[in-house]
């Protein structure tokens, strides 16, 4: 098993983590915005009454599935970052569920994004809320070849 390298050591290899994991959600809002627009279309326009929790429902199945595969979203492969323990171990697929239920519940609220973006300034792995809780981080993706 691996250990994450230090940031204090290594800081070249945690920076713009941040940037990354803006690009990424922004990545990720869209594509889970045209899976809820396609299922409200496949119910009929039925889903528009249930929308935010279809969302929820849809954001939370999108994360969970594609960090216990991939360790990291779409959006995340497009930026090179995926998920770690910190530790260095792969996500487990509870890790995944948890990380994605706790993402969502910082971003439901104003205070929770604020919080969260304020740990990804301070915290030397550049966690956010959810990895804090979690023992997780994002990492720049080419360290899983060394």
């Amino acid at each position: 098993m691996m250990a994450l390298p230090d940031p204090g050591l290594e800081p070249e290899l945690y920076r713009d983590l941040i940037l990354k994991r803006f690009v990424a959600w922004v990545v990720d809002l869209v594509i889970t915005f045209l899976i809820v627009a396609v299922i409200v279309v496949l119910t009929v326009f039925i889903g528009l009454f249930f929308l935010p929790f279809l969302w929820i429902a849809v954001s939370v199945t999108y994360r969970t599935v594609m960090l216990a595969n991939y360790s990291a979203t779409p959006g995340m492969m497009l930026s090179a970052i995926c998920l770690r323990h910190l530790d260095g171990r792969r996500p487990e697929p509870m890790t995944c569920l948890w990380h994605a239920v706790l993402f969502s519940g910082t971003m439901a609220t104003v205070v929770g994004q604020i919080i969260s973006v304020g740990l990804m300034l301070v915290t030397p792995y550049r966690q956010g809320l959810n990895d804090v809780i979690l023992r997780t981080t994002m990492i720049n993706r080419y360290l899983e070849d060394q």
